[in-house]
């Protein structure tokens, strides 16, 4: 089992990132590769789970153990695959994930792709006794030690505008959602995370 992948970010695509180690290059399949887009040619441990099919073993790369564990925790539920749980980590903070679960919210869980009334209502009943006490930190780890939070400006806005564009969003969803990331990044968020609040965002419509 891999648990962590450390080595030099070299390039990043919609749904993964390569980073080389050793003269190999892992691809890792990420909630969101946009959010390394800073660290890319540079040294970087993202935190693995290993997922074995019948024709493919696949690595999958998360910012911190708790995200990857949360992860984890999503798999277990009937009905969510790894692009499921892939998606809902994209599309929102650790903690908010956690405590639409412990609050039983069946509304903003139908919100994530692909998760109807009936999967909600599984995740809450399979999650909110393992969840209890879980505390996400979302942080990115690398060789040197941990990141502080991104640029607490214009620019990290303008790259968080940046990497959702490469995503396929067009220009009129990103200005519906520009005021409000604005004044999250007037606030100091990272970069990381106005991408992670842009996706809830507009998964929300």
């Amino acid at each position: 089992m891999i648990d962590f992948v450390e080595g030099t970010l070299c390039y990043l695509d919609s749904e993964y990132v390569v980073v080389e180690t050793g003269g190999l290059g892992y691809r890792l399949f990420c909630p969101n590769p946009y959010q390394f887009v800073r660290f890319e040619g540079n040294k970087v441990r993202l935190h693995t789970h290993q997922h074995v099919r019948e024709d493919a073993i696949l690595l999958y790369g998360f910012a911190s153990r708790d995200e990857r564990d949360l992860f984890r925790k999503l798999l277990d539920v009937n009905g969510i695959g790894p692009k499921g749980a892939l998606a809902i980590l994209a599309g929102a903070e650790p903690e908010q994930i956690v405590m639409a679960v412990q609050q039983e919210n069946v509304n903003y869980l139908t919100k994530f792709p692909g998760i109807g009334k009936k999967t909600a209502q599984r995740m809450i009943l399979d999650l909110k006794d393992k969840l209890v006490g879980y505390t996400p930190s979302a942080i990115l780890a690398v060789a040197d030690g941990e990141l502080a939070a991104g640029q607490q400006s214009t620019s990290a806005l303008n790259e968080a505008l940046e990497a959702l564009t490469s995503l396929g969003y067009s220009d009129s969803e990103l200005q519906r959602i520009r005021g409000a990331l604005s004044e999250k990044a007037k606030s100091g968020e990272s970069v990381e995370t106005l991408i992670k609040q842009g996706l809830a965002l507009l998964v929300r419509g």
